[in-house]
C-alpha cells in the first residue's frame, strides 16, 4: 500500500476500504476479516482495527458478536426539505407521505410502526402549538421507520386534540399523501413550513432502535406546519442518523 506522509496509515486504510465499499466491491452484509485485509494491504491487524473504528463512526461497518465486522453501508436517503411536502412528491406512486416516497425512490421498501395516543406535549411543542403543557392536549403519532429492514428514522408528530379529535388524523391509516394531505382535507392545508435543525448524540433509546454507536450523531429536525392564516397545526420531531440521510435545501434568491 502506498503511503501519504500527511495522513496517518490507519486513515489511509479506512479511505481505501471506504472506496471499495461505496463502489460495490464489498456488498452489504459482507464480513470483513482483519487478517486477510492486513495481509493484502501490507499493514498490521491493529491498523485494520483502527480503520474499522473510523468506518464504524461513518456508518459503513459494524462489529457483530459472533460474526465479526460486517459491511452495513446503505446509500443515504435524500430528503429535500423544499420539495418533499408538495402534493406531487407526497403522493408519488401512491406514496403514504414524504418519507414513503423518498425511500421508494432509492428502491427500498418503506415500513413504519405507528402508535397513536393522546399525550402531554414537550414544553417547546406546547409553546409552538399554543396548547396546554400540563395535560393531554395533543395527539401524538409516533413512528418507527424503516427502509427494507434497516431502522432509519424516529418521527413524532404532535397535533392539537382540538384539531385531530374524531378525524383521520387519529386513525392508524393516514392514506395517500400522509397526514399533510389529511390536514388539507380538513381545510387546514399547510402552506408554510418551518424547520429547526440540530446535530447531537442519540439518546440510549434512540441509539438502540437506530443501531448506532456512541461515536455517531443524529439530525434532530423540529418541523412545524402552518396554515395560510398563520395557525400552527402540526409539530413533528424527526430523529435521523446523519450517515443515513442527505439533507437538501433549495430556494429562490432575491435578485434585488
Amino acid at each position: 500500500m502506498s503511503t501519504n506522509r500527511g495522513r496517518s496509515e490507519y486513515r489511509q486504510v479506512a479511505d481505501t476500504i471506504r472506496t471499495a465499499i461505496k463502489q460495490g466491491d464489498y456488498a452489504r452484509g459482507t464480513v470483513l476479516r482483519e487478517e486477510e485485509l492486513a495481509q493484502s494491504m501490507g499493514v498490521d491487524r491493529s491498523t485494520i482495527n483502527r480503520a474499522f473504528r473510523v468506518l464504524t463512526a461513518d456508518g459503513l461497518v459494524r462489529a457483530r458478536r459472533g460474526k465479526g465486522t460486517l459491511v452495513t453501508f446503505t446509500p443515504p436517503i435524500q430528503r429535500n426539505a423544499t420539495l418533499r411536502y408538495s402534493q406531487a412528491a407526497r403522493e408519488r406512486a401512491d406514496g403514504r407521505g414524504a418519507f414513503d416516497a423518498e425511500v421508494r425512490a432509492l428502491g427500498f421498501t418503506p415500513r413504519s410502526e405507528l402508535t397513536v395516543s393522546r399525550v402531554t406535549p414537550p414544553a417547546n411543542v406546547a409553546e409552538i402549538l399554543n396548547v396546554a403543557a400540563d395535560e393531554n392536549s395533543t395527539v401524538k403519532r409516533a413512528r418507527r421507520m424503516y427502509a427494507d429492514d434497516t431502522a432509519v428514522q424516529l418521527a413524532d408528530s404532535y397535533i392539537p386534540v382540538a384539531i385531530a379529535e374524531g378525524t383521520a388524523l387519529e386513525a392508524d391509516e393516514s392514506g395517500p399523501g400522509g397526514i399533510v394531505s389529511r390536514f388539507a382535507d380538513l381545510g387546514l392545508a399547510q402552506t408554510r413550513i418551518t424547520e429547526s435543525l440540530n446535530v447531537r448524540t442519540p439518546t440510549p433509546e434512540e441509539a438502540s432502535f437506530l443501531d448506532m454507536t456512541e461515536d455517531q450523531r443524529v439530525y434532530e429536525i423540529t418541523h412545524t406546519g402552518w396554515t395560510a392564516d398563520g395557525q400552527p397545526v402540526e409539530v413533528c420531531v424527526h430523529v435521523m442518523p446523519t450517515h443515513l440521510w442527505k439533507l437538501d435545501y433549495e430556494w429562490s434568491a432575491d435578485q434585488n
